[in-house]
């Protein structure tokens, strides 16, 4: 596939990264692991993707997510928000919150429907994506700006939502191999033509956790996958952190039995640049996002067993509507094609199996919520899991 060609600026900044990261493997022994190079490639100060400059998101950027392709997705999720701060607080804390889309889109719908929240935080380290919500923000609901507050860091404790949008599968994950009876975590080292891979005897925390998922693997000739320590770690830290609330996370994966599927044998690595999919995380390191699937299980057995109650489980498609995704298009008259059609293909992809509605899901974690949730009223599938 060829890949569009970077600007001479765009360039250079990834060089920097590359020196950056080729320091780091040095400084190390000449090899770190791919969840350190996946750190350094997205995170670094002032290099990494997420905290440069480069657009990200939208048509100009390089990937679409759901509140970027239409306000339906904030309308509608705003149904089980204004269940959870009901129950909990009137507060939203979202992580990652992108280009602000998100949350302008749902303080507009949550004032419309007379539940404005108290405070809406946003859990943001990179000032320029900061900036851009700023701006998105006072663009859509300039009179709410005022209840928006940015964090540093995560709140020694919170009653109220939690949200995360894409925000796990951007979490460094490791890479390992299972193959007859040795397990590899597959690292990066420096070679004649830069970045190579390079595999070595897992050790630690990711032997140990690789030893206990070696029965949903089939290794036989090898089988390469990811391990999401830290997502499941960061999980479970909100169980010290939130009083009367829940943790809701939506994101592209599967649960763990279709995560380590035989036929997922090279794993779920992969990078998105100009709305370009590929496998390459060594391309132009800083221009590009790099992921991996979410395994729900794993994210599901962190919370509750660090003493967070599960709440539910489905696919985005059964969330959004239960959620009431359909009264929501229904505020558009069909017989105004030119904003009815455009809105309609939109929904289309949130919930189409062969778009966002089956590979995304919601899980949701919770302390101190006893009714059910409405986004899991129906086809919850929590028995996947």
């Amino acid at each position: 596939m060829a890949l569009p060609t970077p600007d001479p600026d765009a360039r250079q900044h990834s060089r920097r990264l590359q020196a950056h990261i080729a320091e780091a493997i040095a400084a190390a022994g000449g090899w770190i692991s791919f969840a350190r190079f996946m750190e350094l490639a997205l995170y670094a100060p002032g290099l990494g993707y997420y905290s440069g400059g480069a657009r990200k998101f939208g048509a100009a950027g390089d990937f679409v997510t759901a509140p970027e392709l239409t306000p339906a997705f904030a309308q509608s999720l705003a149904t089980q928000v204004v269940q959870i701060m009901a129950v909990s607080a009137p507060q939203i804390l979202e992580v990652g919150a992108g280009s602000g889309r998100l949350a302008a889109d749902l303080l507009a719908e949550l004032a419309q429907r007379g539940a404005t929240p108290e405070r809406y935080l946003i859990l943001e380290l990179s000032g320029e994506l900061r900036e851009r919500q700023r701006q998105t923000i006072a663009a859509t609901v300039p009179q709410l700006l005022a209840r928006v507050h940015w964090l540093d860091t995560l709140p020694t404790h919170l009653d109220g939502l939690v949200l995360a949008n894409e925000l796990l599968d951007a979490i460094p994950a490791h890479l390992v191999r299972w193959q007859d009876d040795t397990i590899a975590e597959r690292g990066v080292s420096l070679g004649d033509d830069g970045f190579e891979w390079v595999e070595r005897p897992a050790t630690g925390a990711v032997l140990a956790r690789a030893r206990e998922l070696s029965g949903n693997v089939t290794a036989g000739e090898g089988y390469l996958s990811e391990i999401g320590l830290a997502a499941a770690a960061w999980t479970a830290s909100w169980a010290a952190i939130l009083g009367r609330g829940a943790l809701l996370l939506i994101d592209y994966g599967f649960p763990r039995r279709e995560f380590y599927h035989p036929q997922r044998s090279e794993g779920t690595l992969m990078c998105h640049y100009r709305h370009h999919a590929h496998p390459d995380p060594f391309f132009l390191p800083g221009l590009q996002d790099i992921t991996v699937h979410v395994d729900f299980t794993a994210i599901a057995e962190a919370g509750t067993e660090a003493g967070l109650d599960f709440l539910g489980y489905t696919n985005q498609a059964t969330f959004l509507l239960n959620c009431g995704l359909t009264d929501v298009l229904a505020r558009t008259p069909a017989t105004d094609a030119a904003r009815y059609l455009p809105l309609a293909n939109a929904v289309h992809k949130l919930i189409s199996p062969a778009e966002m509605g089956e590979l995304f899901k919601v899980i949701a974690l919770g302390r101190g919520i006893d009714e059910p949730l409405v986004g899991f009223a129906a086809g919850d599938q929590s028995s996947k899991l």
